[in-house]
């Protein structure tokens, strides 16, 4: 393939010819008529969202949205877990509690009790079902930890799976959709991923990463309930070295528990922090020492500010989805989006990212490169040269402009692997 006429830093305008999977060629611009006409436009490194929930984002195509920006308050949750018919299922996703306080399975029997329902917080981490959804199950109620039945599941997703109709996976509109931001990979951060999962996301055209599969680093879900000791979690990180590991820290003790793991099992190439929600200054230097690398979501004081004004600590309101400061403090970087519990379009989270308050904001450029590091090494960032893998996204317009408008509107091709993704004009 070649295509003419692009924009490649480093190499002004130029055409670009793909062969193998590769970039095989950049050179001056020809006489020849290319398979692509790149107009002017940049042409860049595909994307790569470097921490996301595949299968949930899939099943949002079945679900209804609950949370404060699509019902507001409790007349939009009860309207929404209304709209279908009585009788069916109801896959509801998204909730805070900023909407209608706690639930348990008697506030949803108020809400809707001529259907099952079931209800997933925005964290992704807990589940909560009505009367209706655990007699259709044959479950009588038994919710986590002997708690009498109120129909509260915290992380229990493994299990309820099989107590629940099939929910319709969109994974060709998930793939779609991706490719239509500049998306060509992603990283699936799953804690507990079934061995059929890379072949079930095998129909997305983005290349993947399934975390505790393969070389992919493993993953360690903390929770603060069941948080184990640094040297408990130590050994789990050194049973499986040499294999990295990537933690999921939201929480300031799950933070120096992993570091304090890390430090006794020995750092190594790829190792991650997922989330890193709070991350107090004086950890900075030590995260640096380690060499890990802190995988952020700079867009959730954003897109959940009003919430979190309320539901975090004073203490760690500071210190919240550090992007910036990290940078500087020479910590490798790098974001995904973490959806479907966050916005799935990049560009909105570099937006984000640039726009952030408190000092934490990021220039244009490195807000872009946050998306655009190596699958394995994300804040090792990828450069378009000859030799390169052929995983592109090409803009209507030149970098500046797209810089200045951080939008996915500026995204006009897609290519994996030298073949194109999205569709032709």
């Amino acid at each position: 393939m070649l295509i003419t006429d692009v924009e490649v830093e480093g190499y002004g305008r130029v055409d670009v010819r793909l062969g193998g999977g590769r970039v095989v060629g950049i050179g001056r611009p020809g006489a020849r008529r290319g398979d692509v006409d790149g107009r002017g436009g940049a042409l860049l490194v595909g994307l790569h969202d470097h921490h996301v929930h595949l299968a949930a984002l899939a099943a949002e195509a079945a679900s209804v949205r609950v949370g404060p920006a699509e019902v507001g308050d409790r007349d939009g949750l009860v309207g929404a877990l209304r709209s279908g018919p009585p009788g069916e299922w109801v896959r509801a996703v998204g909730y805070h509690e900023s909407v209608a306080g706690e639930l348990d399975r008697w506030v949803l029997d108020d809400f809707a009790p001529d259907r099952p329902v079931r209800v997933q917080h925005r964290s992704g981490a807990l589940w909560v079902w009505n009367s209706a959804a655990l007699r259709a199950a044959g479950l009588d109620g038994g919710g986590h930890g002997g708690d009498g039945g109120d129909g509260r599941f915290w992380r229990e997703d493994e299990r309820l799976r099989g107590f629940t109709p099939p929910v319709r996976l969109d994974l060709r509109g998930v793939g779609a959709r991706a490719a239509a931001y500049g998306i060509t990979g992603f990283t699936n951060a799953d804690p507990h991923p079934g061995q059929d999962l890379p072949e079930l996301l095998s129909v997305l055209p983005q290349r993947l990463v399934v975390m505790g599969i393969g070389d992919a680093p493993v993953k360690f879900l903390l929770d603060d309930a069941t948080l184990p000791t640094p040297g408990e979690l130590a050994a789990s990180v050194a049973a499986v070295r040499p294999r990295p590991v990537a933690v999921h820290c939201v929480t300031r003790v799950q933070l120096l528990v992993t570091l304090l793991a890390l430090e006794e099992a020995g750092p190594v190439a790829g190792d991650r922090i997922e989330h890193g929600s709070v991350i107090p200054a004086e950890t900075m230097p030590w995260l640096a020492r380690l060499g890990v690398t802190v995988v952020t979501q700079p867009h959730f004081p954003v897109e959940r500010g009003r919430e979190y004004a309320t539901d975090v600590d004073p203490d760690d309101q500071a210190h919240l989805y550090r992007c910036r400061s990290l940078a500087e403090a020479g910590i490798p970087l790098a974001a995904g989006t973490d959806a479907p519990y966050g916005s799935a379009d990049p560009w909105a989270v570099m937006r984000a990212a640039v726009e952030r308050s408190g000092g934490e904001a990021v220039a244009r450029r490195a807000a872009l490169d946050l998306f655009a590091g190596e699958p394995q090494r994300p804040s090792r960032v990828k450069r378009l040269a000859v030799g390169s893998v052929a995983d592109l996204c090409l803009l209507h317009v030149p970098l500046k402009e797209a810089l200045d408008l951080m939008s996915a509107d500026v995204v006009r091709a897609t290519f994996v692997g030298g073949r194109r993704i999205t569709p032709p004009e």
